[in-house]
C-alpha cells in the first residue's frame, strides 16, 4: 500500500489540488480529530485571490451559518436564522431556492419550510393527521413554526447545500466561480438509512456528465465512505492519518487493496448481528467486506471467502443469498428490516467468516466475553 507524507495541511491541500488536475473525485477516510475540517479550510484558502474564490465547501463552519432563534419570550415564532453575509448564499434570493431545495428535502424528511428573505430566516411546518374523538373522518392540519430535531436540521442544511451544488453543476451565473467542492462529514446525527441515501444521491449529482466540478469528500463514517467508494468507483481513495510525533500527515492509497478501515465496518456488522437489529443494507456492507478480503487473498470472487456447509454440496447457497440480498437500489425512506430467516443466514455467514479469518478479539468485546 503506497503512502505519501506531508509536513502540514497546507502541503496536503496543495497536493490534492494538483491531483484533481487529472481526477474528478478524491475520497478520504480519516478518524475524528485527524484534521479533516481544517484540511477543507486549507484547501479553500489556497483558492482565495483577493475577493475571488473557487471552492464551495461543506463542513462544520457551513452548519454554523444557520443558528436558531427559539423565541424564548413568546415561545411561538421559532426560526432558523441565516447568515446572509456569507458568499455561500450569494444570489439565492433570485433563484427560487425553496423549489430547488424541496426535491432534495422530500427524499429524507416529512416537514416543509419557508424562507423569509427580508429577515433571512427559515420557518418550518409539518402536516399531521388529526383523529376526532367523535368517530368522524380523519383530517390533516398544518402546524407552523415548529422546532425540528437536530437530525432534521442537519438534513435541511445539507439539502440547501445540495441545491447550491446543483446550481453550480448547471452553470448558474451566481455560482460560476465554483471549480472545486470539498465536503467534510455531512452526516452527523443521521441514521444509517439516511446515510446510505445521502451518499447515493450525492454521487448521482456529482457524476452528472455536464458537471465539470472537481470534488474532495472526507469522512470518518465507515458506511457513508463505503457507499461512496461503490458509487464513485473511479475516484482516488485514501486513508488519511496524522503522525502525532511530527504533526505531519500521511495519505495511504487504498485503490487496489482492501480498505483496512473495513475492520471498523466488520465491528459494526458484528454489533448489529448481536443485537438482532439487522436491515437489508447490512448485506451490502457484508458483501463489500467479502469482496475486499477475496481481493487481498488473490481470489476474483467473494464466494471464495464463504464457508461451505456440509449440506450445501455445490457450495453455492450462501453465494446466492449474498448476491440476491445485496442487490438493488438503496432505500430512500424507511429502512427495511430483514426477515427472520434472512437474519439467520446473515449471522451464519458472518460468524463463519469471522471464524475463518483471524481478527483482533479486542474489537469484538461481546465475542470475547462469550468465549470467556
Amino acid at each position: 500500500m503506497s503512502a505519501t507524507a506531508f509536513a502540514n495541511l497546507d502541503a496536503l491541500a496543495a497536493h490534492l489540488r494538483s491531483e484533481l488536475g487529472g481526477k474528478k473525485f478524491i475520497l478520504l477516510y480519516a478518524y475524528n480529530g485527524t484534521g479533516k475540517t481544517r484540511l477543507s479550510m486549507a484547501f479553500k484558502d489556497i483558492g482565495k485571490q483577493g475577493d475571488e474564490r473557487d471552492t464551495l465547501y461543506f463542513n462544520a463552519f457551513t452548519e454554523d451559518l444557520f443558528t436558531w432563534d427559539n423565541d424564548l419570550a413568546g415561545d411561538s415564532e421559532r426560526v432558523l436564522k441565516i447568515n446572509s453575509s456569507s458568499r455561500f448564499f450569494l444570489g439565492v434570493e433570485e433563484l427560487e431556492m425553496e423549489n430547488r431545495i424541496r426535491p432534495f428535502l422530500h427524499r429524507y424528511a416529512d416537514f416543509d419550510f419557508r424562507i423569509d428573505y427580508d429577515q433571512w430566516t427559515v420557518s418550518f411546518s409539518r402536516t399531521v393527521t388529526v383523529k376526532p374523538g367523535d368517530g368522524s373522518e380523519e383530517t390533516t392540519q398544518a402546524i407552523d413554526n415548529i422546532k425540528v430535531s437536530r437530525g432534521e436540521e442537519n438534513i435541511f442544511i445539507w439539502c440547501f447545500f445540495l441545491a447550491i451544488v446543483q446550481l453550480a453543476v448547471d452553470g448558474a451565473e451566481a455560482y460560476k466561480w465554483v471549480k472545486y467542492v470539498f465536503i467534510d462529514d455531512p452526516i452527523s446525527s443521521l441514521d444509517d438509512n439516511n446515510t446510505i441515501a445521502i451518499a447515493n444521491n450525492l454521487a448521482k449529482l456529482l457524476k452528472k456528465q455536464e458537471s465539470t466540478l472537481k470534488t474532495v469528500i472526507s469522512s470518518h463514517h465507515t458506511l457513508f465512505f463505503n457507499v461512496l467508494c461503490n458509487e464513485l468507483n473511479r475516484a482516488n481513495k485514501y486513508f488519511l492519518s496524522q503522525d502525532k510525533r511530527t504533526n505531519g500527515y500521511t495519505l495511504r492509497n487504498t485503490n487496489d487493496t482492501p480498505f483496512f478501515h473495513h475492520v471498523a465496518a466488520l465491528a459494526e456488522l458484528y454489533k448489529a448481528s448481536q443485537s438482532g437489529k439487522l436491515y437489508t443494507y447490512h448485506f451490502n456492507m457484508l458483501r463489500s467486506i467479502l469482496e475486499k478480503t477475496a481481493s487481498f487473498h488473490g481470489f476474483r470472487e467473494f464466494s471464495a471467502c464463504l464457508k461451505q456447509d456440509a449440506e450445501d454440496i455445490d457450495g453455492i447457497l450462501h453465494t446466492r443469498i449474498v448476491n440476491i440480498l445485496s442487490h438493488g437500489n438503496y432505500s430512500l425512506f424507511e429502512p427495511q428490516e430483514m426477515l427472520e430467516e434472512n437474519k439467520g443466514y446473515f449471522k451464519k455467514i458472518l460468524d463463519d467468516f469471522m471464524s475463518r479469518y483471524a481478527f483482533n478479539p479486542e474489537l469484538f468485546p461481546q465475542e470475547l466475553e462469550e468465549t470467556e
